[in-house]
């Protein structure tokens, strides 16, 4: 992947190296209730109201590779904005950055990919289960709406970083893919 950086800092701290950013984005970012602080960690996913108003709403995530993957029903809100037009951006407050990735949703419909990503729900405590082209389990965030829920995966062209700690600074990097 080619990576492009541009300094956003207006107070001359330095860029923002990628591998950090990417580290981040690779590592796990817990979302388990009573983890609190800066281990406890929300994402917002915002899409486009028909409107063109903003939508943002909290989402549960899975990470796999460096992909992030969240769910929602087929008559939610979310699901149906990223029908209409699938640019959004998600966000998320780490200890080193506060990230904003901009991309695509893409509605992810392969079997391996969903038995893989049924499998990294589990593992966070989330018994989630492929049926179909799509995931279920017992219970889901009520704003998921009811099952079956679609998983789709955020395919990101510009991500923005943002250090909360040293040696700070703000970073935008442009991926080509």
């Amino acid at each position: 992947m080619n990576v492009k950086s541009k300094n956003l800092d207006g107070y001359g701290a330095p860029t923002i190296e990628w591998d950090r950013v990417r580290g981040v984005l690779t590592s796990e970012v817990t979302q388990a209730p009573d983890t609190g602080g800066p281990n406890r960690h929300t994402a917002w996913l915002t899409t486009i109201n028909h409107d063109g108003s903003p939508h943002p709403t909290p989402v549960g995530f899975a990470q796999l590779d460096g992909i992030w993957y969240f769910t929602s029903g087929p008559g939610t809100r979310k699901a149906q904005n990223i029908a209409a037009d699938a640019r959004c951006t998600v966000s998320v407050a780490t200890h080193p950055f506060d990230l904003v990735i901009e991309g695509t949703a893409v509605r992810v419909t392969d079997a391996a990919e969903l038995r893989s990503i049924a499998s990294e729900y589990q593992n966070g405590g989330w018994p989630a289960k492929v049926d179909g082209d799509a995931l279920t389990a017992d219970y889901s965030a009520p704003s998921a709406g009811p099952p079956p829920w679609h998983v789709y995966k955020i395919v990101p062209c510009t991500v923005f970083a943002f250090a909360t700690s040293e040696p700070h600074g703000a970073t935008r990097f442009d991926l080509a893919r």
